[in-house]
């Protein structure tokens, strides 16, 4: 019987006993949604395509160990902004379906609290700059996958973006991120994913290392809020090593300006030329 292990380490959903065939065959399917083109009366429309690539996200990604509800509840996929119309295509799409042996729901989400019931979580384009960063630092936190439809929703902290690109839907995948939440996908998965301009636009040309980097201090007004989270900070560096700017994109607004300012003081070691770092902070109790 496939499920989810309840042993240490990676926690499969799905089944991780997979043949190489039925692999074979949802890689397929990925392949043929990149060429699916919404609009034309014979095909998917776009939001069936959306939520046909959440439900074969959900089956070929591996989440890190975690408290998990009664396994008699669904495999929830949440989602946050955007219409009822939206809704009701990945209601249809997903009935009848199962993830590691359980039946597949979706439920908006309203409030930050209710995306610890979920596994995947869509960020609708229309939810706004704002909110999307709210969601992005209180799911990664909660080790939700993380998928968007915004043109700058990598560059926040997400995971994988839905793209509309020549009128066919296409994803990009933050692969950093994922990492940062220790949700694993498959090589073959990320072959099939376009690259993620932002990343490699960040990377440094040679390894930089950082000679000073203190840890920022958990803020009193934070533990009294019960705030915690991870901040994204894209960093620009001087060649001498010292920090030009930095620039949030993502997390809770007291915990990135926390962040933020300890980094002020960081230092790389000298290079030929300017660089820009990608930096993660997770604040725990």
């Amino acid at each position: 019987m496939c499920g989810m292990g309840s042993g240490g380490g990676v926690r499969e959903i799905g089944c991780p006993r997979y043949s190489r065939l039925r692999a074979a065959g949802v890689f397929a399917i990925l392949l043929a949604f990149c060429s699916v083109r919404p609009g034309q009366a014979q095909d998917a429309s776009e939001y069936q395509v959306k939520a046909a690539y959440l439900l074969n996200f959900a089956k070929l990604a591996s989440w890190p160990e975690q408290p998990t509800p009664d396994r008699s509840e669904p495999f929830r996929i949440g989602v946050v902004g955007g219409d009822d119309e939206f809704l009701d295509v990945l209601g249809k799409t997903i009935k009848g379906k199962a993830v590691a042996d359980r039946p597949v729901s979706v439920v908006r989400i309203n409030a930050d609290d209710q995306l610890k019931s979920c596994w995947v979580v869509l960020i609708r384009a229309s939810a706004g700059r704002k909110r999307t960063q709210e969601i992005i630092a209180a799911g990664a936190a909660a080790g939700v996958l993380l998928v968007g439809e915004d043109d700058g929703f990598l560059q926040q902290g997400g995971m994988i973006n839905l793209i509309l690109q020549d009128g066919k839907v296409r994803f990009a995948v933050n692969r950093s991120a994922l990492a940062q939440a220790g949700i694993q996908v498959s090589p073959e998965f990320l072959r099939l994913a376009q690259d993620d301009e932002s990343s490699r636009k960040a990377e440094p040309r040679g390894p930089r290392q950082l000679r000073r980097s203190d840890p920022p201090e958990y803020p009193e007004i934070a533990r009294r809020l019960n705030l915690h989270g991870t901040v994204h900070l894209e960093v620009e560096v001087r060649r001498d090593g010292t920090i030009k700017a930095v620039r949030v994109l993502g997390g809770h607004p007291v915990l990135a300006d926390t962040f933020s300012q300890a980094v002020q003081h960081w230092k790389y070691e000298p290079a030929p030329n300017e660089t820009v770092e990608q930096l993660f902070y997770t604040f725990d109790h």
